[in-house]
């Protein structure tokens, strides 16, 4: 649905968000995502998610 209000809406503006020819059996192919190398620092934010995880574990069962 459209975020705009009835009054709001020109009268030749459709409320719906998509087409009928943008879905269903007619609809074109979406593009396909290609997969990229991992980057030095995406893999130092993981790295770094883990050792914290890890860390907050280690204190949990310590305090038991």
């Amino acid at each position: 649905m459209s975020a705009l209000s009835e009054d709001e809406r020109d009268d030749d503006e459709s409320p719906w968000r998509f087409a009928v020819d943008e879905v269903g059996e007619d609809a074109p192919d979406p593009e396909t995502i290609e997969p990229e190398s991992p980057e030095l620092e995406n893999a130092l934010f993981v790295l770094l998610g883990v050792a914290l995880s890890g860390f907050v574990f280690y204190a949990a069962i310590g305090s038991l």
